[in-house]
């Protein structure tokens, strides 16, 4: 097979093949192999004619030659070189775009409001108490790694590096979540709540809390909630997706921006269909290294 594609070097390849006497050859030469002198004959064609058009060919990659002693003579046999011609178009490329990132650490959060079972730990060791609330406020909660509640929700401020006059394009959150049972329970549905700006970008419904096995990441001192589902929201000018699915129709004119920050609420209210809870994973915890992640794209030069 000819792999080719829009370079210059394949242009032997391309002008070889457009002829329709060249075209013809290959079709006699897939039978099987012949003779310059065979060739012209069946094409009606002198020798001289039909060895310019095999040497253009065989310049191209399509056949080859080589000579044979036959019949008390020497012939020159052609054969074909290749079965398969590929040529591979370039495709568009995407539009480069800047993007600024924040990575939220899971203890950063600003508001709450948690309902048992919660806790927050960070990966040496557990915050306080499982299921009291007030250690959702004791100040080692900013190195908190993993928190998870009943029902509520947590708030974080993220800096708004968008600048007045620029286009935004996009906007990525990137979180490890999950539900939350006392212990592991694969079927556990909640309606996990996604906000921005007070706007709710959608629900996702978490199938559990965890499942089969301990999470890639957790520590192994920890026994309760081993690791979520990487879920990616983005949000743009027509509407809002997760993992590439449609979420809703909010897009980017929905959002209510504010100069210096944004506000991103991850909830379970109580009156939802499944309040299963929420856990949050951050680094050290679960199967993805990270924290919450937020990315404002714009489109370079604009």
């Amino acid at each position: 097979m000819i792999k080719a594609n829009l370079d210059r070097r394949w242009l032997p390849l391309y002008e070889a093949l457009a002829s329709d006497v060249r075209l013809r050859i290959l079709e006699l030469l897939a039978v099987q192999p012949m003779n310059i002198k065979e060739l012209a004959a069946a094409l009606g064609l002198s020798s001289a004619i039909l060895t310019m058009h095999a040497k253009k060919l065989e310049k191209g990659g399509l056949i080859e030659t080589k000579l044979v002693r036959r019949g008390g003579g020497t012939h020159k046999i052609c054969s074909l070189a290749a079965g398969h011609v590929e040529i591979t178009i370039p495709q568009a490329l995407e539009p480069k775009r800047e993007y600024h990132e924040v990575s939220i650490p899971v203890g950063h959060y600003t508001s709450f409001e948690v309902h048992p079972t919660c806790g927050l730990a960070t990966s040496e060791h557990m915050i306080g108490q499982f299921d009291d609330p007030r250690y959702f406020m004791e100040p080692e909660r900013m190195h908190a790694q993993i928190l998870w509640f009943g029902k509520g929700y947590v708030e974080y401020r993220i800096p708004n590096y968008v600048l007045q006059g620029q286009a935004l394009e996009e906007i990525e959150i990137s979180v490890e979540i999950g539900s939350e049972y006392p212990g592991v329970r694969v079927d556990w549905p909640s309606d996990i709540h996604f906000y921005l700006n007070d706007t709710l970008l959608g629900v996702w419904t978490s199938p559990g809390d965890s499942g089969e096995g301990r999470g890639r990441l957790t520590p192994s001192w920890f026994s309760v909630n081993q690791y979520g589902w990487l879920k990616v929201i983005r949000v743009t000018d027509h509407g809002t997706f997760i993992d590439g699915q449609r979420l809703s129709d909010v897009s980017l004119v929905d959002i209510v921006m504010t100069r210096n920050d944004w506000l991103l609420r991850l909830a379970v209210p109580e009156g939802a269909k499944h309040v299963g809870g929420l856990t949050i994973y951050g680094e050290g915890f679960g199967n993805y290294n990270q924290s919450i992640v937020f990315r404002t794209y714009r489109s370079l030069g604009r």
